[in-house]
């Protein structure tokens, strides 16, 4: 038995997070006498997954928004309520782990109402822990919550909640049933793509998998129909029977990658156990996209797109983990826009793609707008943190002694080291979130690093032209430290096109004489110096005698 049922990765265990939504559904008895079927689904709460958190809130009728009574509201409880919101969902509050001693149940209700508007004073009270609280929070997904709505006699209508890929199955398509009926045997047609195929079985989550006949309006439950490719069931997608149609559901879009890094192998032997790896997590994740790079310092590789940095952090972990391949992953970067002299324009992945700068009008980066939580007294470090980040401040407000703050910031910034520098100069008390907002135009360049004169090609990064020469010196400091020593001096610099902005020299290694004469024997070495030793102390009670050192060393090699 394992303490998480739903949460059934290592690595979501570990973090205490959720990764993938998870659907259950349970029969209850409520105290009224009644029998009620639920439909739940577990999504997760961060910022690199919203656009599968809208599409599971577009799937059900109500939320349950779940704060902890330790912590209080953070930055993705109010981007999560925004998107119940969006899909005119009913509220309901929860309280969780009022069993710790920190719990403040009043100051975190004060704080529901302040920062996002919600009556809070009959917030449910849990402890997951303990079980108080459970049949509460029940009842009022019975009460407070409407029942789904549906024409059984419709023709089919089924939204693509999710999917993923089984070995034996085929992909597994998790659907909620809008109008009309899906049956096993059934021939139906997914809008997207207008591809058909052939249901095989239908069945539901108990949180195990349970085989049924069919699904009615309003249920969720999962479809398979012999689907080779994740790629080919997209969420949000509308599902329909064959050779019919039906309106589809609004607000369908394909989840895009934002970040992008490259991923090689530290041992170059295990490139095609990498490309395996790559092509089994693929099966499971179609926001996650690559294609092959080759580097001319790192070798051959892939270049991945993310969805965010946790997502980036979460492909890296299960490849190392998972398939046992150490990997060397570059700086991760954002999507340019980059507009041509000619009118033309192109989208830059790489930053070693950049075109001749005499081509090139403009460049534009994606920038975000991030909403910040964080105790007031931690408020200055914070806006100082964004300013240098290139950052516009939006918003200012205040809910008790936490300040929301609202920046409008460049996402190449925040991909950085962003998250780092505001868990560190907070104490690890501040929340973060943020949704893109568009591109827009800035003095951006290309900075290489050239190890002795020759180009890095997987350490060129695009960088402001005024955080350039900063940027370019803490650069070169740091492989200073990393690259070691050889028998010959290696400069190490950082330039934009032809001029160099900073630089550092790598010392040549010493000449060992000693090491040289005698093949380099470390042991034998030793026992000469300490001969060495010997032989000047005994010297120095017989007085001073000035002897060449060659000679003394001679004279010891022929003692011993």
């Amino acid at each position: 038995m394992q303490a998480q049922m739903l949460d059934s990765m290592d690595i979501e265990r570990e973090r205490g997070i959720t990764i993938k939504a998870n659907t259950v559904r349970i029969d209850y008895l409520a105290r009224d006498g009644q029998s009620y079927v639920l439909n739940l689904i577990d999504t997760p709460g961060h910022v690199d997954f919203a656009y599968e958190v809208s599409r599971s809130m577009r799937a059900v009728e109500g939320s349950l928004l779940v704060v902890d009574s330790s912590q209080g509201v953070e930055a993705q409880t109010l981007a999560n309520v925004y998107h119940a919101l969006d899909a005119d969902h009913e509220i309901v509050p929860v309280l969780n782990k009022i069993d710790l001693p920190a719990a403040d149940c009043d100051r975190v209700a004060e704080q529901i109402e302040d920062v996002i508007g919600i009556d809070a004073s009959e917030a449910i009270r849990v402890s997951a822990k303990t079980g108080e609280g459970i049949s509460e929070t029940l009842e009022a997904i019975v009460n407070k919550l409407p029942a789904p709505m549906g024409n059984v006699d419709a023709t089919l209508k089924a939204m693509l909640v999710d999917s993923w890929y089984d070995s034996y199955l085929g992909v597994i398509v998790l659907v909620r049933i809008i109008d009309g009926k899906l049956k096993k045997g059934d021939r139906v047609k997914f809008m997207s793509n207008n591809s058909t195929h052939h249901v095989d079985r239908i069945g539901v989550f108990r949180p195990q998998m349970e085989m049924i006949d069919e699904l009615g309006p309003g249920e969720i439950g999962f479809l398979t129909a012999s689907i080779k490719q994740v790629r080919d069931t997209r969420v949000g997608d509308t599902i329909t029977h064959d050779k019919k149609e039906v309106e589809a559901l609004p607000g369908f879009k394909p989840a895009q990658p934002v970040v992008f890094c490259g991923l090689f192998p530290v041992d170059a032997a295990l490139f095609e156990d990498l490309r395996d790896s790559i092509d089994k997590l693929a099966l499971n994740d179609a926001s996650f996209s690559f294609e092959m790079e080759t580097s001319a310092a790192l070798g051959f590789g892939f270049r991945c797109g993310f969805l965010g940095l946790l997502h980036l952090e979460v492909i890296r972990d299960r490849i190392e983990r998972e398939y046992d391949i150490d990997l060397i992953t570059t700086a991760p970067s954002v999507i340019y826009d980059i507009h041509m002299r000619d009118g033309v324009v192109k989208q830059l992945h790489n930053p070693a793609d950049m075109p001749d700068l005499t081509l090139v009008d403009h460049l534009e980066e994606p920038r975000i707008k991030a909403t910040i939580l964080v105790p007031d007294e931690y408020l200055g470090d914070v806006l100082k943190l964004c300013q240098d980040r290139r950052g516009v401040q939006l918003d200012l407000t205040y809910a008790g002694a936490r300040a929301m703050v609202v920046y409008d910031l460049p996402l190449n910034e925040v991909v950085f080291d962003f998250y780092d520098r505001l868990k560190s100069v907070t104490k690890g008390y501040a929340s973060f979130d943020y949704q893109m907002i568009g591109y827009s135009p800035d003095n951006l360049v290309k900075m290489s690093i050239l190890v002795n004169d020759e180009p890095v090609d997987a350490l060129s990064t695009m960088v402001h032209r005024d955080r350039a020469d900063m940027r370019g010196r803490a650069m070169v400091e740091k492989l200073k430290d990393l690259i070691p020593r050889h028998m010959f001096k290696i400069p190490i610099q950082a330039a934009i096109g032809g001029k160099v902005i900073a630089r550092e020299t790598l010392s040549a290694m010493r000449k060992d004489v000693t090491a040289k004469c005698y093949g380099g024997d470390a042991t034998r070495k030793k026992k000469l110096l300490e001969k060495q030793k010997a032989g000047k102390k005994k010297m120095r009670q017989f007085g001073k005698v000035d002897i060449p050192q060659e000679a003394f060393i001679s004279a010891l090699k022929m003692d011993g």
